[in-house]
């Protein structure tokens, strides 16, 4: 196997999670730690102007011990498990140092879970409690409660659990939490993160204290410079990406292991996240490639509707030549801009990349990107606008990020070199696999499953890609997803499925072709790109089976397929399409709750299209 690793940091000796809060707060009581959303006139998620509420470092300590006592007035002890169903909230971040200095252990759930799903992972924790957010998760709990003998207690979020724990914990002494506390170790199991899983059951994670804590220390250390690039301003961050999702996880704790400002909101919508942006004003950010896309596009409708499209067009042509230029000379491959594209870079900064930045709140510098694989252009565009990207690629197995692109030498389309203490190796083939340590410590009541996923302290992702000279690795597809067509080819389709998407209507693609003559694929179109597109062509809102006859439509979406098409040879190039009258969701089961797609179900729920597309 080829592989490159990254010196060790030394490993956490002592402690746990929560004790980060208690450091800080005596270091310094009255750093801001974090800021409530406090929205005037409507519940998290609307579109009422938001006031922030800062809570100290201090505040926040005592607000975790109160807690604290309250679960262990409750009932909850050392080693417990209790479920988190919830959006991201500052309650959630709360309850997770909450369990944590008391030993027990946060397991989350996805809000959009089915009941079958939560009393899988209930039942297979033996959680004693569940935190819900409102009072449908609270019913889909209470469906299958009567299947969950060790479950004790459902806490609503929204109907104040918190100030009724609180209170019922005011006769407990501090003293036993933090005897509890100290009792903590880094080997100590600190959560049970289910993987979303693209097929069967999903299968939970064993990550300990030390694990989760490694993981943040290489960030901060390895990135110090990224977090604290702020402008002058003390460094902040808002959280909008799922904290039942560990990339959201390992968010929250670097930032609070960092000492650094979290705001939290609770949906990746751009309705509501744009506005959120504005008024918290971080200096970086955590997303996901389709929060990137989803602003990229938007900025793009709002030019055209302002009647300057083609100012964005060539604003955005130029920001990644720019871009571009400045990486070549990076790795010693260019001269970097010339004088003129300089110029024109300058021009467009003030006409519309200024504008651009303030849409991520005026302050942000950099932005990190994981989750999935991000496009190339798309991270020279933002990078060419004066927001330096920073892909990184990590599994729940790895505690999240276990590459990353380094300060100073990114390269756009890679996810980077391995953190400090982490390896990276490419089999034979083809499959990356990872080590180090933040790798888990294997699935609940899964031996065999650990096993297989182990091997002499290494991590089989199931992820294929390479490493360039440099250590820089490059994703390529998921090994279960290879397409083998009917003529003996192999393809990995994530590439050419990402290509397609590039284009704005699109908003999904699955390429199709196991044991057939050649590619075919699925594709969805985005609804408010759409109705943008009808729009800007002079069309009505049809029935959506009309607008998908739209011989225009069709030759439009052919474009994209053609120019996808034109970085592989004919074997791997798709040859027909069929338009869907629906994105595929998460409700439908087409989509695990980290946007990655069902294959196998969506391969099902479609065998009639396929088969039109296959037909002679």
């Amino acid at each position: 196997m080829r592989e490159f690793s990254s010196p060790p940091l030394a490993a956490p000796a002592t402690g746990g999670l929560a004790d980060s809060v208690y450091d800080t707060a005596e270091r310094t009581p009255g750093l801001v730690q974090l800021s409530r959303r406090a929205p005037a006139g409507g519940p998290p998620g609307d579109r009422s102007p938001v006031e922030w509420l800062d809570v100290t470092a201090v505040q926040f300590r005592d607000e975790v011990t109160a807690l604290a006592k309250g679960l262990l007035a409750r009932g909850v002890r050392y080693g417990d498990r209790v479920a988190l169903m919830s959006c991201t909230r500052y309650e959630w971040t709360l309850f997770d140092y909450a369990l944590w200095a008391i030993g027990a252990i946060p397991v989350p759930v996805y809000p959009s879970s089915a009941a079958e799903q939560v009393r899988w992972i209930l039942a297979e924790t033996r959680a004693v409690a569940c935190v819900v957010e409102n009072e449908d998760h609270a019913m889909t709990v209470g469906a299958v409660c009567d299947a969950l003998p060790d479950l004790a207690g459902i806490w609503q979020l929204d109907r104040g659990c918190v100030p009724e724990l609180v209170e019922d914990g005011r006769s407990v002494p501090d003293g036993l939490v933090h005897r509890q506390r100290l009792g903590v170790t880094p080997d100590a199991v600190a959560t049970v993160v289910y993987t979303s899983g693209t097929t069967g059951h999903p299968k939970g994670c064993l990550l300990t204290h030390g694990h989760l804590a490694a993981g943040a220390d290489a960030q901060l250390a390895g990135w110090h410079e990224v977090f604290r690039d702020t402008g002058g301003v003390p460094p902040a961050t808002l959280m909008f990406l799922p904290l039942a999702h560990i990339y959201g996880r390992m968010v929250q704790i670097t930032a609070v292991r960092g000492a650094i400002r979290i705001g939290h909101h609770g949906t990746l919508s751009t309705d509501t996240l744009l506005p959120a942006l504005t008024s918290f004003r971080p200096t970086y950010l955590h997303a996901v490639p389709y929060v990137f896309e989803r602003i990229h596009q938007r900025a793009r409708e709002a030019a055209e509707e302002a009647g300057r499209g083609e100012l964005f067009a060539q604003a955005g042509e130029v920001a990644i030549q720019w871009a571009a230029a400045r990486e070549q000379r990076t790795f010693g491959d260019g001269p970097g801009p010339s004088a003129a594209l300089r110029l024109r870079h300058h021009a467009y900064d003030r006409l519309v990349y200024q504008r651009l930045r303030a849409v991520l709140g005026g302050r942000v510098r950099n932005l990190i990107s994981g989750g999935s694989t991000l496009g190339r252009e798309l991270a020279l565009f933002f990078a060419g606008i004066g927001t330096t990207v920073y892909e990184g690629y990590g599994l729940t197995e790895s505690s999240a990020a276990i590459t990353a692109n380094p300060p100073r030498r990114t390269k756009a389309g890679t996810v980077g070199r391995p953190l400090p203490g982490a390896s990276v190796a490419i089999a034979g083939d083809g499959e990356v696999w990872v080590r180090g340590d933040t790798v888990f410590a294997g699935y609940l009541n899964h031996p065999r499953c650990t096993r297989q996923a182990l091997q002499e302290g290494w991590l089989a992702t199931g992820d294929l890609g390479s490493l360039d000279e440099d250590g820089y690795l490059s994703i390529t597809g998921r090994k279960k997803d290879l397409i083998v067509t009917s003529s003996g080819k192999n393809v990995a389709p994530a590439a050419l499925e990402d290509r397609v998407r590039a284009h704005p209507l699109i908003s999904q693609c699955l390429v199709v072709g196991d044991n057939r003559p050649h590619l075919t694929a699925l594709v969805t179109l985005d609804p408010p790109a759409l109705a943008h597109w009808l729009k800007s062509h002079g069309r009505e809102q049809l029935d959506i089976w009309a607008v998908l006859a739209d011989p225009e439509l069709h030759t439009e979406i052919q474009r994209a397929i053609a120019a996808a098409n034109t970085t592989v040879s004919r074997a791997e190039s798709i040859r027909a399409f069929r338009l869907l009258p629906e994105q595929f969701s998460i409700e439908q089961g087409l989509l695990t709750p980290s946007l990655k797609l069902r294959r196998q179900a969506i391969l099902q729920l479609h065998a009639a299209d396929i088969e039109e597309l296959y037909a002679p």
